[in-house]
């Protein structure tokens, strides 16, 4: 059975989140903090996102971020395989980072300041 595709559209906003394969913990340095967040950060430039929020636990992210573009499939593409090709050169190792498919759930326009106030709440 194939996968749905994804809800792409200019002016979308999403909550996205992934995990570490098999629920590992990627984020428990700072070197892999910062790593991701300048992959994010590039990621947004070169895809005009705007990122509203975001937060780093120690398995897993979430993200809120509006995509002027339709274009959060090409951009997360682009995220997860920079990020996990930097975090496996560093560790020295090869295989999975992040647990299957990241989920993008798509936010309508209200409900963007209650999940940014909870996803800003979560790193408590």
């Amino acid at each position: 059975m194939s996968r749905r595709s994804r809800i792409e559209y200019s002016g979308a906003i999403y909550h996205v989140i992934n995990r570490g394969n098999y629920r590992s913990y990627i984020f428990e340095t700072g070197g892999a903090r910062k790593s991701f967040l300048e992959c994010l950060d590039t990621c947004c430039e070169a895809q005009g996102w705007i990122l509203h929020a975001w937060v780093l636990m120690g398995n897993h992210y979430h993200l809120c971020v509006e995509t002027p573009e339709p274009n959060l499939v090409e951009g997360m593409k682009w995220l997860q395989s920079t990020f996990a090709n930097r975090f496996n050169r560093f560790r020295k190792v090869n295989g999975h980072v992040f647990q299957g498919r990241y989920k993008a759930i798509l936010l309508d326009g209200d409900a963007v300041g209650a999940d940014t106030k909870t996803t800003s709440r979560l790193d408590l």
